[in-house]
């Protein structure tokens, strides 16, 4: 193997190595709404009756296919792996052109912070939610499109290959959109991508006209999206002044906690216990001030290490679909952070390759960052662990949100599944207590007393 490709794909193999045991997972959660009973995604004929009319076609195609093609579960797992170690290889090339861009010598400085950051994304178990939970793709497919056509946007920069920045990177962008609508932030990417490149090379007059075409696809997709009977009403809801500062005061506490899983690998929850704020607290202004420390170590670091405050914008810009004004029914998953933390992690890698070379540095550099990425393929292979069973899934969900009630009518659901009666009226008791009014978990718990007799099913 020629020495440039083997330290891609040894980064590769060891990403790969850590996410293998997730093929021992099973359909879980949103699964089963998105795709086990969903009979769109059953035929390529129920896919086509449904273009038009549901969301997200191009995502709901590669369910199809699986569907089709088998074999189960294990399917859905090799495509969403297949597709996170994709996305590991682009992380790897973008991090590379970003790291010389940065200043750091073509050679061995970019490819050590390229390696660094690429492991760092493939590695980081909060990217388990959009790897091993299968509905999970939506995030990491659409991450696929989204960093090919940056990719291609720079690889375009070349006399010859302009192409590739005026016809393969905004078709791209078409592709992220059609799997996920969070994909419009691509164009405010592009500026990213120049302001990390140094947009006073070529002017911001140039930078703008070779990115036309990217805000006038913008523009059409805006306008196919309000226009669909579903995307529109979900886009443009009936917002008050009240609700827009309720949702801007909820997503700080959703914002904090997102940014908390970096550092916290081993309290990743799929259902998270936040809740809509309705006025100030002092959680909610600790969590206000940290984020605003965040913010100005980030505007102050643009003047010596710019790395770290473009890496911060990268993380705001890629949240503001999810993490703004606009409602939501959960206010943070684990999987915003896939496409997120991007910034941040090549960030990282740029500053160990910089380390690298201050000789006080080099005794505690390298052990210390073969000690974090050990500790995060470690975590890794543990979250994939929760989800081969549902049991275990929600088990653990329940010890991180012991008061939210739908955890534990998730929980009633999965007991029952197992045949494990008792423990699932006690969850279904827990979760009327939580929240009285709950009649879901209150059919839940009749219909777990019928089964003894009866043939009655809970639902989720």
């Amino acid at each position: 193997m020629p020495t440039g490709y083997r330290v891609p794909a040894l980064a590769l193999a060891v990403v790969a190595l850590a996410g293998l045991n997730g093929f021992a997972g099973v359909f879980q959660f949103d699964d089963y709404k998105v795709i086990v009973d969903n009979p769109t995604v059953h035929s390529l004929a129920a896919w086509l009756a449904d273009l038009g009319r549901g969301i997200r076609p191009l995502l709901k195609l590669t369910y199809t296919l699986n569907w089709i093609l088998g074999p189960g579960e294990s399917g859905f797992h090799a495509v969403n792996l297949a597709v996170h170690l994709a996305n590991t290889l682009l992380v790897y090339w973008l991090a590379r052109r970003l790291a010389q861009a940065h200043g750091l010598a073509p050679g061995h400085e970019a490819v050590t912070a390229a390696a660094f950051t690429a492991l760092l994304f493939g590695l980081h178990p909060a990217q388990t939610e959009a790897v091993t939970y299968v509905s999970g793709r939506s995030a990491s497919l659409m991450t696929l499109f989204y960093l090919g056509g940056l990719a291609a946007y720079e690889a375009g920069m070349a006399p010859r290959r302009r192409w590739l920045r005026h016809g393969a990177s905004p078709a791209l962008f078409c592709l992220a959109v059609a799997t996920k609508e969070v994909a419009v932030t691509f164009p405010l990417a592009l500026l990213w991508w120049e302001a990390c490149r140094g947009g006073d090379r070529a002017g911001w007059g140039e930078i703008a006209r070779r990115q036309a075409v990217h805000w006038v696809v913008l523009a059409a997709l805006a306008a196919l999206l309000l226009a669909h009977p579903l995307y529109g009403t979900r886009l443009l809801p009936d917002l008050d002044p009240e609700s827009l500062r309720r949702n801007a005061l909820s997503q700080v506490d959703a914002i904090a906690y997102l940014v908390l899983r970096l550092v916290r690998p081993f309290s990743l929850n799929i259902d998270p216990d936040l809740h809509m704020a309705t006025a100030w607290n002092l959680t909610l202004a600790v969590e206000a001030v940290l984020l605003a420390a965040i913010c100005a170590a980030g505007v102050l670091s643009l003047r010596r290490r710019r790395w770290w405050g473009l890496g911060l914008a990268w993380f705001l810009v890629q949240l503001l679909p999810t993490n703004s004004l606009l409602p939501r029914a959960d206010l943070a998953n684990d999987r915003h952070l896939y496409l997120a933390a991007l910034g941040l992690f090549v960030a990282a890698g740029v500053e160990v390759a910089m380390l690298a070379h201050v000789r006080a540095a080099g005794r505690w550099l390298w052990p210390s960052a073969g000690a974090v990425l050990l500790l995060l393929a470690a975590a890794t292979v543990m979250r994939n662990r929760d989800y081969a069973s549902e049991v275990r899934l929600w088990e653990q969900t329940a010890r991180h949100s012991p008061g939210k009630p739908r955890v534990f009518n998730n929980l009633g659901h999965a007991y029952g599944e197992a045949g494990r009666l008792e423990l699932a009226e006690n969850a279904y008791r827990e979760a009327l207590r939580l929240h009285p009014g709950y009649d879901l978990a209150r059919e839940n718990l009749e219909s777990a007393i019928r089964s003894r007799t009866g043939s009655a099913s809970p639902s989720r």
